[in-house]
């Protein structure tokens, strides 16, 4: 298992794992306009690889660019599929890549890789591949999924259930990036973890105000990243925030992590990020000690 931090690592992860694919990709797509990421898919179907792209059916303010991306990718030789419109939103990103899972917090655009705060995450445990494998016959097929025990979050068949028991499982500290967590049964749970001593930090927003659980705003980096790291030793990265329609109503993705070094790596990033808040607040004589 390996993670993927941005700003910083860049489109070359992205680009190295498609090179690498050597028999199939799978990839699922709701904005992209990194054209070496198209040109990487391009080649892979010159090299003989059997390439398939999900691509949204619809997203804000972006459906022509979807369009004309279809059109040049089936031009180059991928197997192009819509997404239906029967969910709110199809906004889960995830690649197979032959025995490689990538799931994706951030879109291949150059405002979320070069610009903003997110991660990836790429897995080789078998279920999980599988699973996600299976998951993408389904949206192709606009077939029923049916989820199987895996460490694959998906929405909104899985995600409440696996997140609530994440959350319920903490016993020390949860620190947590979401751009804005309003769920009413999150935040029960989260005020009940911190009510028994579970130190909660949130970089992002809170729409209700918990004793003892610390927010910032993570300035002036956009915040894209959908993570939660528990106890330091277990993590859920995706595209899920903990609200009511990326829960019930939209195609979300993500994954989780149970690779010691994988956590403490983006345990090290948001430590970094919490401290660099503290010093943004500190420096401008904003810093306020509450509750959020």
């Amino acid at each position: 298992m390996r993670a993927i931090v941005q700003p910083g690592a860049g489109v070359e992860p992205v680009v190295s794992a498609i090179q690498s694919a050597r028999r199939a990709i799978d990839v699922c797509i709701f904005r992209l306009d990194r054209k070496e990421i198209e040109a990487a898919l391009a080649d892979a179907v010159v090299r003989g690889v059997k390439v398939r792209a999900l691509i949204a059916n619809t997203n804000t303010g972006g459906e022509a660019s979807l369009r004309k991306l279809e059109q040049r990718l089936l031009a180059a030789g991928v197997t192009v599929i819509r997404t239906d419109d029967a969910l709110l939103r199809y906004h889960g990103k995830y690649m197979v890549a032959d025995a490689v899972l990538y799931v994706f917090g951030f879109n291949f655009t150059r405002l979320d890789i070069d610009k903003s705060r997110s991660f990836a995450v790429g897995t080789r445990d078998p279920r999980t591949v599988k699973e996600a494998q299976k998951l993408f016959e389904s949206d192709s097929t606009r077939q029923p999924y049916a989820p199987a025990r895996s460490n694959l979050v998906v929405s909104p068949e899985t995600a409440r259930g696996v997140l609530a028991k994440f959350i319920a499982g903490a016993k020390r500290a949860l620190a947590i990036y979401d751009i804005n967590i309003q769920d009413p049964a999150m935040i029960t749970l989260l005020k009940a973890r911190a009510a028994k001593g579970v130190q909660i930090r949130v970089i992002g927003r809170l729409k209700d105000v918990i004793d003892n659980v610390t927010v910032k705003r993570h300035d002036p980096l956009r915040l894209h990243v959908r993570a939660i790291m528990r106890d330091g030793t277990r993590a859920f990265v995706g595209s899920q925030s903990l609200r009511k329609a990326e829960l019930d109503a939209r195609r979300e993705i993500g994954v989780l992590v149970n690779s010691p070094a994988v956590v403490r790596q983006l345990m090290e990033v948001f430590e970094s990020d919490w401290s660099a808040q503290l010093q943004t607040a500190a420096a401008s004589g904003t810093g306020r000690r509450r509750a959020r």
